[in-house]
């Protein structure tokens, strides 16, 4: 089953991150851009991986360690850019809302 992006002009909701029902969603995907409604509960993490774009991650709400070449706290309000190919994982310290957005250089990339 594919995933539901939105269309230009579609409203999308992000759900507050203390209702248990708001997860994880893709937003929007063209070509050369990504975004992506990324929720992770206190204690979970995402794995070291790497993204074949320039990627930007915006705190929404709570609490997350990004381990990269250099290591980051995100708290809300917070906002931090990694180049194509970095690798990075992400662990959250509170439940945690982000916005992660992708700029494909080359157009078409894929996250992985």
């Amino acid at each position: 089953m594919a995933l539901h992006h939105c269309g230009p002009g579609e409203v999308a909701h992000l759900g507050a991150i203390d209702l248990r029902a708001t997860t994880t969603a893709a937003l929007a995907r063209t070509p050369s851009f990504e975004a992506i409604h990324l929720v992770v509960r206190a204690g979970q993490s995402i794995a070291p991986h790497r993204v074949a774009g320039s990627l930007t991650l915006y705190c929404i709400a709570g609490h997350a360690r990004i381990e990269s070449e250099v290591s980051a706290e995100l708290k809300t309000g917070d906002w931090l850019f990694l180049e194509p190919g970095t690798p990075h994982a992400v662990k959250a310290v509170a439940d945690t809302s982000l916005l992660l957005t992708i700029l494909f250089d080359e157009g078409g990339g894929t996250a992985g």
